[in-house]
Protein backbone atom coordinates (compact mmCIF):
# COMPACT_ATOMS: atom_id res chain seq x y z
CA UNK A 1 0.00 0.00 0.00
CA UNK A 2 1.75 3.53 -1.01
CA UNK A 3 1.78 6.13 1.68
CA UNK A 4 -0.71 8.82 1.79
CA UNK A 5 1.55 12.02 1.25
CA UNK A 6 1.29 15.17 3.60
CA UNK A 7 -0.91 17.75 2.78
CA UNK A 8 0.30 20.90 1.27
CA UNK A 9 -0.22 22.75 4.62
CA UNK A 10 2.05 19.97 6.72
CA UNK A 11 4.52 20.79 4.17
CA UNK A 12 4.66 24.15 5.05
CA UNK A 13 4.76 23.89 8.43
CA UNK A 14 7.11 21.53 8.87
CA UNK A 15 9.12 24.54 6.44
CA UNK A 16 8.06 26.88 9.38
CA UNK A 17 9.46 24.66 11.93
CA UNK A 18 12.69 23.94 10.65
CA UNK A 19 13.01 27.76 10.31
CA UNK A 20 12.31 28.58 13.73
CA UNK A 21 14.64 26.05 15.17
CA UNK A 22 17.68 27.23 13.06
CA UNK A 23 16.90 30.72 14.00
CA UNK A 24 16.03 32.12 10.77
CA UNK A 25 12.66 33.18 12.46
CA UNK A 26 13.45 33.90 16.30
CA UNK A 27 11.48 34.51 19.16
CA UNK A 28 9.28 37.47 18.69
CA UNK A 29 10.01 37.54 14.96
CA UNK A 30 7.10 39.11 12.81
CA UNK A 31 5.85 36.15 10.55
CA UNK A 32 5.55 37.52 6.94
CA UNK A 33 2.37 35.57 5.39
CA UNK A 34 2.94 37.82 1.87
CA UNK A 35 6.66 37.45 1.88
CA UNK A 36 6.66 33.72 2.54
CA UNK A 37 3.79 32.77 0.53
CA UNK A 38 6.20 34.58 -2.43
CA UNK A 39 8.61 32.67 -1.42
CA UNK A 40 6.94 29.29 -1.35
CA UNK A 41 4.73 30.21 -4.51
CA UNK A 42 1.50 29.08 -2.29
CA UNK A 43 -1.74 30.71 -1.21
CA UNK A 44 -2.45 31.88 2.30
CA UNK A 45 -5.09 29.31 2.88
CA UNK A 46 -1.91 26.57 3.48
CA UNK A 47 -0.19 28.72 4.94
CA UNK A 48 -2.51 30.03 7.42
CA UNK A 49 -3.70 26.39 7.96
CA UNK A 50 -0.14 25.87 8.78
CA UNK A 51 0.07 28.77 11.21
CA UNK A 52 -3.04 27.09 12.93
CA UNK A 53 -0.70 24.10 13.77
CA UNK A 54 2.47 25.43 14.80
CA UNK A 55 0.16 28.02 17.22
CA UNK A 56 -1.66 24.88 19.04
CA UNK A 57 2.16 23.48 18.83
CA UNK A 58 3.18 26.52 21.37
CA UNK A 59 5.38 28.49 18.53
CA UNK A 60 3.62 30.71 17.04
CA UNK A 61 1.33 33.60 18.83
CA UNK A 62 -1.41 34.97 17.04
CA UNK A 63 -2.37 38.50 17.39
CA UNK A 64 -5.58 39.99 15.97
CA UNK A 65 -5.06 43.06 13.87
CA UNK A 66 -1.69 42.59 14.03
CA UNK A 67 -0.23 39.18 12.42
CA UNK A 68 1.77 35.80 13.76
CA UNK A 69 5.07 35.87 15.64
CA UNK A 70 6.96 33.09 16.80
CA UNK A 71 6.18 32.74 20.60
CA UNK A 72 9.05 33.60 23.14
CA UNK A 73 9.76 31.82 26.16
CA UNK A 74 9.99 33.09 29.39
CA UNK A 75 11.52 31.86 32.90
CA UNK A 76 8.50 31.39 33.77
CA UNK A 77 7.64 28.70 31.02
CA UNK A 78 11.16 27.21 31.80
CA UNK A 79 9.73 26.90 35.33
CA UNK A 80 6.82 25.30 34.12
CA UNK A 81 7.48 22.99 31.71
CA UNK A 82 11.22 21.46 32.95
CA UNK A 83 8.75 19.82 35.98
CA UNK A 84 6.96 18.27 33.46
CA UNK A 85 9.21 16.85 31.17
CA UNK A 86 11.26 15.96 34.12
CA UNK A 87 7.97 13.58 35.49
CA UNK A 88 7.30 12.56 31.70
CA UNK A 89 10.94 11.51 30.90
CA UNK A 90 10.98 10.11 34.63
CA UNK A 91 8.15 7.44 33.55
CA UNK A 92 10.01 6.99 30.75
CA UNK A 93 12.91 5.70 32.57
CA UNK A 94 11.02 3.66 35.18
CA UNK A 95 9.37 1.50 31.88
CA UNK A 96 12.60 1.14 30.08
CA UNK A 97 14.02 -0.59 33.36
CA UNK A 98 11.34 -2.57 33.16
CA UNK A 99 10.78 -3.42 29.56
CA UNK A 100 14.78 -3.66 28.80
CA UNK A 101 16.18 -6.52 27.11
CA UNK A 102 19.87 -8.08 27.42
CA UNK A 103 19.81 -6.69 23.86
CA UNK A 104 18.90 -3.08 24.53
CA UNK A 105 21.15 -2.32 27.38
CA UNK A 106 24.12 -3.15 25.33
CA UNK A 107 22.86 -0.88 22.66
CA UNK A 108 22.51 1.52 25.54
CA UNK A 109 25.53 1.00 26.87
CA UNK A 110 27.57 1.31 23.94
CA UNK A 111 25.71 4.87 23.87
CA UNK A 112 26.90 5.86 27.23
CA UNK A 113 30.21 4.62 26.06
CA UNK A 114 29.94 7.13 23.48
CA UNK A 115 28.79 10.32 25.64
CA UNK A 116 32.21 9.55 27.78
CA UNK A 117 33.90 10.23 25.35
CA UNK A 118 32.97 12.88 23.99
CA UNK A 119 32.85 14.48 27.27
CA UNK A 120 36.38 13.49 27.63
CA UNK A 121 37.26 15.37 24.27
CA UNK A 122 34.91 18.23 25.17
CA UNK A 123 33.19 17.44 22.13
CA UNK A 124 29.74 19.22 23.29
CA UNK A 125 27.93 18.97 19.89
CA UNK A 126 28.57 15.32 19.56
CA UNK A 127 27.73 15.15 23.15
CA UNK A 128 24.56 17.14 22.45
CA UNK A 129 23.89 14.93 19.75
CA UNK A 130 24.47 11.38 21.35
CA UNK A 131 22.46 12.78 24.76
CA UNK A 132 19.57 13.29 22.65
CA UNK A 133 20.10 9.55 20.83
CA UNK A 134 20.04 8.29 24.55
CA UNK A 135 16.57 10.31 25.80
CA UNK A 136 15.28 8.89 22.24
CA UNK A 137 16.29 5.43 23.20
CA UNK A 138 14.46 5.45 26.65
CA UNK A 139 11.47 6.86 25.19
CA UNK A 140 11.18 4.35 22.59
CA UNK A 141 12.04 1.41 25.51
CA UNK A 142 8.93 2.68 27.68
CA UNK A 143 6.70 1.83 24.68
CA UNK A 144 4.30 4.60 25.36
CA UNK A 145 2.97 6.39 22.60
CA UNK A 146 1.06 8.89 24.54
CA UNK A 147 4.45 9.57 26.35
CA UNK A 148 6.17 9.90 23.36
CA UNK A 149 4.31 12.74 22.35
CA UNK A 150 3.77 14.44 25.45
CA UNK A 151 7.90 14.67 25.79
CA UNK A 152 7.72 15.59 21.76
CA UNK A 153 5.23 18.71 21.86
CA UNK A 154 7.01 20.12 25.38
CA UNK A 155 10.49 19.42 23.41
CA UNK A 156 9.66 21.69 20.93
CA UNK A 157 9.37 24.66 22.95
CA UNK A 158 12.42 24.39 24.85
CA UNK A 159 13.80 24.03 21.38
CA UNK A 160 12.39 26.99 20.49
CA UNK A 161 14.28 29.04 24.03
CA UNK A 162 17.77 27.67 21.61
CA UNK A 163 18.86 26.29 25.31
CA UNK A 164 22.68 25.52 25.55
CA UNK A 165 22.73 24.04 29.42
CA UNK A 166 26.14 22.69 28.92
CA UNK A 167 27.90 25.48 29.09
CA UNK A 168 27.30 26.10 32.62
CA UNK A 169 30.66 25.56 34.64
CA UNK A 170 31.13 22.29 35.83
CA UNK A 171 27.34 21.26 33.96
CA UNK A 172 28.71 18.59 31.12
CA UNK A 173 30.77 16.75 33.76
CA UNK A 174 27.29 16.74 35.81
CA UNK A 175 25.27 15.86 33.36
CA UNK A 176 27.51 13.12 32.10
CA UNK A 177 27.49 11.84 36.16
CA UNK A 178 23.36 11.65 35.65
CA UNK A 179 23.35 9.94 32.71
CA UNK A 180 25.55 7.13 34.16
CA UNK A 181 23.21 6.54 37.54
CA UNK A 182 20.45 6.50 34.96
CA UNK A 183 22.02 3.56 32.61
CA UNK A 184 23.10 1.87 35.86
CA UNK A 185 19.23 1.80 37.49
CA UNK A 186 17.65 0.94 34.35
CA UNK A 187 20.52 -1.58 33.80
CA UNK A 188 19.70 -3.29 37.47
CA UNK A 189 16.22 -2.86 36.51
CA UNK A 190 15.41 -0.96 39.33
CA UNK A 191 12.34 0.95 37.96
CA UNK A 192 12.14 2.94 41.12
CA UNK A 193 15.76 4.54 40.45
CA UNK A 194 15.50 5.19 37.03
CA UNK A 195 12.40 7.07 37.31
CA UNK A 196 14.00 9.42 40.55
CA UNK A 197 17.62 9.91 38.42
CA UNK A 198 15.61 10.83 35.12
CA UNK A 199 13.56 13.03 37.40
CA UNK A 200 17.06 14.79 38.82
CA UNK A 201 18.88 14.40 35.41
CA UNK A 202 15.81 17.07 34.33
CA UNK A 203 15.47 19.43 37.32
CA UNK A 204 19.23 19.87 37.23
CA UNK A 205 19.38 21.09 33.40
CA UNK A 206 16.58 23.52 34.54
CA UNK A 207 19.06 24.56 37.64
CA UNK A 208 21.67 25.01 35.23
CA UNK A 209 20.15 26.92 32.83
CA UNK A 210 18.87 29.27 36.00
CA UNK A 211 23.01 29.46 36.67
CA UNK A 212 23.98 30.43 33.47
CA UNK A 213 21.63 32.97 33.32
CA UNK A 214 22.78 34.13 36.00
CA UNK A 215 26.89 34.22 35.43
CA UNK A 216 25.78 35.94 32.36
CA UNK A 217 24.42 38.59 33.98
CA UNK A 218 26.97 38.79 36.54
CA UNK A 219 30.03 39.06 33.66
CA UNK A 220 27.53 41.90 32.23
CA UNK A 221 27.94 43.85 35.87
CA UNK A 222 31.23 43.44 36.01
Amino acid sequence: MRAVPNSLHDDVADRLRHRIFEGALPAGAYVDEVALCTEWSISRTPLREALKVLAAEGLIRHEPRRGSFVSEVTERDLDDIFPVIALLEGRCAFEAARKATAADLAALEALHLNLQAHAAAGRIPDYYATNYTIHEAIITLADNRWLAQSIADLRKILKLARLQQLRAPGRLEQSLSEHLAVFAAIRAGDAEAADAAMRNHLLRQREALRELAHYGKSRLLA
